[in-house]
């Protein structure tokens, strides 16, 4: 194989098993190829990925040595982006009765939504994730685009057990911006104990809902290194029970009579 070609088997390689670690001679016997030659295929790799800031490669010496890809959205890309969904979310007509904003649009994109995952993501790229949770329903697709990038599996809570999930933890929360109770269940099997969790989640308003899974993952001594939102409410700061959490934007002010909307860049972090 010319070292054209390997170099897009190589890449190709990478972005489909992100974070996994494989060893040199792997590389060797699948491209009949020498370990200086793939060396020299992975020093080119890893700086066109710098370059175009979409991730780098991590190599490790010894016997066990080898290389894993890190997905990384750079500083750059990442701004460019929230820039552009911030300007996608002041339209007008996304404006709904009682000041809710429309954004299905947004989560049933793919191409958003994956770029979503990838910038925060990103922002916990650093950190020892095991499982990325979110509650049923809109926060799931983020949540998978999340979990594919850091390479982890998503389990996802619900208001109410299912009878094929087998036996499960509930707790009742109070929502932080209705202030009524509100019920959360996860199965006993879905996670392990002690696990570090990443909670991902589309819209924070006080943010009782996290502070709910927060507590519900207490149940299974689960460790939250990490809270992840696409958008945040701007008038629910004063009664915010999560401090510590990222977004992508924050909505400033929704003006129903003005038909006007402000959105600004989030809290990010990394």
């Amino acid at each position: 194989m010319k070292r054209s070609d390997r170099l897009v088997s190589l890449t190709n390689y990478f972005f489909e098993n992100p974070k996994q670690h494989t060893s040199l001679p792997f590389f060797s016997e699948r491209y009949q190829a020498a370990k200086s030659s793939i060396s020299e295929d992975l020093v080119i790799v890893d700086r066109v990925m710098r370059e175009e800031g979409i991730g780098y490669l991590q190599t490790s010496a010894g016997a066990a040595g080898g290389v894993s890809y890190i997905p990384y959205l750079s500083e750059e890309n990442s701004t460019q982006f929230i820039q552009e969904l911030c300007r996608t979310l002041e339209d007008p007509l996304r404006i709904l009765p009682g000041g809710y904003l429309y954004m299905s649009d947004i989560l049933g994109d793919p191409k958003k939504v994956k770029q979503i995952g990838k910038v925060l993501a990103s922002a916990f790229s650093d950190l020892d994730i095991d499982v990325v949770v979110t509650v049923a329903t809109k926060g799931i697709p983020l949540a998978y685009s999340v979990a594919s990038v850091l390479s982890v599996p998503v389990v996802i809570v619900r208001r109410d057990p299912k009878v094929t999930e087998g036996s499960s933890v509930s707790i009742n929360y109070v929502s932080g911006s209705s202030r009524k109770i509100q019920t959360m269940v996860l199965p006993k099997r879905s996670l392990q104990e002690n696990a570090n969790v990443c909670i991902i989640d589309d819209f924070m308003k006080a943010g009782g809902t996290i502070n709910g899974m927060t507590s519900l993952l207490n149940e299974f001594n689960a460790n939250v290194k990490a809270i992840g939102v696409l958008a945040e409410a701007d008038d629910e700061e004063d009664e915010r029970v999560v401090e510590d959490y990222t977004s992508l934007v924050k909505i400033k002010n929704v003006d129903i009579k003005q038909k006007a909307i402000d959105v600004i860049p989030g809290k990010l972090h990394g």
